[in-house]
């Protein structure tokens, strides 16, 4: 089986501190969040997480853009 990166070390490679982009300022807040499920891979869990947790988060619509960035760079 095929080594598979967590969510949360792609969402890092999406970091930028200049950038206003939304899936950016996502990744940015995530780096602060202590609780974040940094092994995590599997978009159900991360999706329960993020929704009671993340009030950084101001839409899930930003996580889905960014688990489905995530799903395409994974398959390769």
């Amino acid at each position: 089986m095929a080594y598979r990166e967590s969510f949360y070390r792609y969402l890092m490679t999406q970091r930028d501190a200049d950038s206003s982009d939304e899936i950016a300022q996502f990744a940015n807040n995530a780096q602060h969040d202590l609780t974040f499920p940094k092994q995590e891979q599997d978009y159900e869990k991360l999706s329960d997480y993020l929704e009671l947790n993340a009030s950084y988060l101001p839409s899930m619509y930003i996580f889905d853009r960014a688990y489905r960035m995530y799903e395409d760079k994974m398959m390769y």
